[in-house]
């Protein structure tokens, strides 16, 4: 009896190994397109890689994020894309859980590439927190049921531009962090996760920006950096006070990407910074102009980096040294950020064709593609044995239904 029980709980304890872990904002767990599991597709094709594909309502070129067995995605619609969705699916088999519906609040003025639903939405595992570039927010449970909603586009007006706003959001502590940065107006917003309100807001150096927040967790302390043209700067993100300023030109289109205690930041090509000692100013470890990239955010992996340019061309680099190991042409153009799960990366085209690397190979390799059909701009996720591709029109689970 002692057997069959100790039997059952190995089992279990295996398949919760293999089943991998939840994808609950941009870029996954710790935003920088790494996945926890290396059990998911390589073989891509459309025989038998797609385990389900449905129709969504409207646009967007939000990332759906996973928890549980949940999926979860933004859309706007209407003639201006003043209507907007958060929409549940139920992972196993795509059927839809719920969805629910608001209207924008602020402006939905944006370029005709981008969407309203630009922004990716974030979860802590027991709400989901949506934004829109109208700089709507709102916050429901797994159920889909209202916590609250908050029109940002309403209290701060100005902020706002008319390419459309696309920073993602972050939940730390109980905090959601909006980065809401214009031309007019710019600032960092910790937000109440039960209640919406402000816990502070933060001003930041006017100017049009793109990227999103990463979390930085080094000697016991929980930082944020925050991305702008200005450099970069850590945030407590219980009170929104500076820790540190990192000061130099810095792109605002692709994101910066933490590996380990390094954040990799698009600056003069790529810059490599140590944070290791917590509350004191990042040391430079190296920069390299070879390694810079475009549109789509750096992603890491096994101690190496890997930077796409808008074009399709992918350069590998050493983490370490910045030094460029290899380069591999794909089939562009690209606006995604490529993932990465096991010893492959996947990148997606606008076009919709899905390419998978095996990074291992001397000068890197496609070993698999997957053309979708559709425009696709959004970045893919990755969550217990699958990987997720949204276009405007709709959304792909490749792997077992």
């Amino acid at each position: 009896m002692r057997f069959r029980i100790w039997s059952l709980f190995l089992l279990l304890a295996f398949s919760a190994t293999l089943s991998g872990a939840d994808w609950r904002q941009f870029r996954g767990p710790r935003s920088n397109g790494a996945a926890d599991e290396a059990n998911v597709p390589t073989a891509l094709n459309a025989s038998n890689s797609i385990a389900w594909k449905i129709n969504l309502p409207g646009r967007g070129l939000s990332s759906p994020i996973i928890v549980g067995d949940r999926v979860f995605v933004t859309c706007s619609s209407g003639l201006n894309q003043q209507r907007l969705h958060v929409i549940c699916f139920n992972a196993a088999d795509g059927a839809k859980l719920w969805e629910r519906q608001f209207w924008a609040t602020g402006r939905t003025m944006c370029h005709e590439k981008i969407s309203v639903a630009a922004p990716t939405p974030a979860s802590d595992g027991e709400h989901v927190v949506a934004i829109f570039s109208s700089n709507d927010i709102v916050c429901l449970d797994l159920e889909g049921n209202l916590i609250w909603f908050r029109g940002l586009g309403r209290d701060y007006p100005n902020a706002n531009n008319s390419l459309g706003m696309a920073a993602s959001l972050l939940i730390v502590g109980g905090v959601v962090l909006a980065q809401v940065e214009s031309d007019s107006e710019a600032f960092t917003a910790g937000l109440e996760l039960t209640t919406g309100l402000n816990r502070w807001k933060l001003p930041r150096t006017r100017g049009a920006n793109w990227t999103s927040p990463v979390v930085l967790k080094a000697s016991g302390l929980e930082l944020v950096a925050l991305q702008s043209s200005q450099g970069i700067a850590a945030i407590d993100p219980a009170t929104g006070k500076s820790v540190w300023n990192y000061t130099n030109n810095t792109s605002v289109t692709p994101s910066s990407t933490l590996n380990g205690s390094t954040l990799l930041v698009p600056s003069q090509g790529l810059t490599a910074l140590e944070f290791g000692s917590g509350d004191a100013t990042p040391k430079q470890l190296w920069r390299s102009g070879q390694l810079r990239p475009g549109t789509p955010s750096p992603t890491v992996l096994a101690g190496r980096v890997f930077a796409l340019n808008d074009g399709g061309v992918l350069t590998c680099g050493d983490a370490a040294t910045g030094d460029r190991l290899w380069q591999l042409r794909l089939k562009g153009p690209f606006s995604a950020s490529p993932v990465v799960a096991g010893k492959f990366l996947y990148c997606v085209n606008e076009k919709g064709l899905a390419q998978v690397v095996d990074t291992t190979k001397p000068e890197g390799e496609v070993v698999s593609e997957l053309d979708l059909g559709e425009t696709v701009l959004s970045t893919p996720s990755i969550a217990h044995g699958a990987i997720y591709f949204r276009s405007d029109g709709r959304l792909w689970k490749i792997g077992k239904s």
